[in-house]
């Protein structure tokens, strides 16, 4: 699995607290949010809430990717 890097720590915020309200479908939380954005043309928000998707893949994994520094 491929896991990109997230930069930002408001994703991981946003993250947590999807996780913490939706549980394991907050995932699929922030893939509608992002959708939303991106049919309403809104692109800087729409890859906001890509990262906030991508975090919250991260926060999910069981398993360590990757290296360990």
């Amino acid at each position: 699995m491929h896991i990109q890097s997230v930069s930002d720590r408001h994703s991981f915020n946003e993250a947590a607290m999807l996780v913490e309200r939706f549980g394991d479908e907050a995932v699929l939380e922030a893939a509608t949010i992002a959708d939303a954005h991106l049919n309403a043309g809104d692109t800087p928000n729409f890859a906001r809430w890509r990262q906030v998707e991508q975090a919250i893949l991260m926060l999910q994994l069981v398993d360590v990717v990757g290296e360990v520094h």
